[in-house]
């Protein structure tokens, strides 16, 4: 892999989260379900809402009217839309970096303190790219670097919300990263995989199960590779051995817990970014409840 993506990957998963999101977090956990905010004629305001910053976006800007064709919707409110993006191009350097805004959460301290950190990682992608080409064009080299950077509601329920935020960076090769963030729309608080299990127990659990199912598709199939620990390398460093305590994760419409990894994390680069959707039956006695995976 290019050392100058490796960098680039460093700095941005070096991004700080802000201490603000765990105070978020932790207040909401701790507000029982009957202080929690409830929603109030939400639908009315909201539509009405809506419906005028349409109306002022079609009349004021044809590129307003535009952008809507790739506004996710959920219900007949906008949830997710592109709050920013920064465009350039010039010889071989390419970026397209869109920033998503979550809107119409009942908390709106929850909604503002992931905006602010979804603006804050489009801005350190932006000034890294900047920075590297401002780099090479002072050597005079003409190098080849792009970067496309954008954002997917994976899943979309009446209680759950899971947002990923992908890069994918070329620089001769190219590596795509994600993460996700899944939200609880009802109690209004961010689901993070420890938060689902009773204790750490999880993590091998899961490990487990990926391990097997990467050795079935395997088997099953001689075009699909992963990097899986032997038993002549028991330490795991030769291949997957273990997930992170918070790997990247979400929950599907289905309500079963998928773990994602980036691309070449557990598998080579022609795998791309990959997923396996671990069974709920294996997960029963390590869940806290059923609450979200089912």
């Amino acid at each position: 892999m290019d050392d100058r993506m490796k960098r680039w990957k460093k700095e941005y998963n070096n991004i700080a989260i802000p201490s603000e999101l765990d105070h978020v977090v932790e207040k909401a956990l701790r507000t029982s379900p009957a202080q929690r905010p409830r929603p109030r004629a939400r639908w009315l305001a909201a539509t009405a809402a809506a419906f005028f910053i349409f109306a002022a976006g079609l009349n004021i800007s044809p590129a307003f009217a535009k952008a809507l064709t790739d506004v996710p919707f959920i219900g007949k409110v906008v949830e997710v839309l592109t709050f920013k993006e920064y465009h350039i191009e010039e010889g071989g350097y390419q970026a397209d970096i869109k920033v998503p805004e979550i809107n119409n959460l009942a908390d709106p301290s929850l909604a503002e303190t992931l905006n602010q950190q979804y603006v804050k990682e489009g801005q350190a992608l932006y000034e890294a790219f900047m920075a590297e080409m401002e780099r090479a064009q002072a050597f005079g080299e003409d190098g080849l670097l792009k970067v496309d950077s954008g954002y997917e509601v994976k899943t979309e329920t009446e209680q759950i919300l899971s947002l990923g935020r992908y890069v994918e960076e070329t620089v001769g090769s190219s590596m795509t990263t994600i993460q996700y963030d899944t939200i609880d729309k009802k109690n209004q608080v961010i689901v993070t995989l420890p938060s689902l299990f009773k204790d750490n127990s999880y993590i091998d659990t899961i490990s487990e199960n990926i391990k097997s199912q990467m050795t079935q598709q395997m088997n099953e199939d001689s075009s699909i590779s992963y990097f899986v620990e032997s038993a002549d390398d028991p330490t795991g460093t030769e291949g997957f051995s273990t997930i992170a305590a918070e790997q990247s994760f979400y929950i599907n419409e289905e309500n079963k817990l998928v773990i994602s990894f980036n691309e070449y994390e557990v598998a080579p680069g022609y795998m791309g970014v990959v997923e396996f959707v671990i069974p709920t039956d294996v997960l029963q006695d390590c869940l806290v409840s059923n609450e979200y995976v089912k």
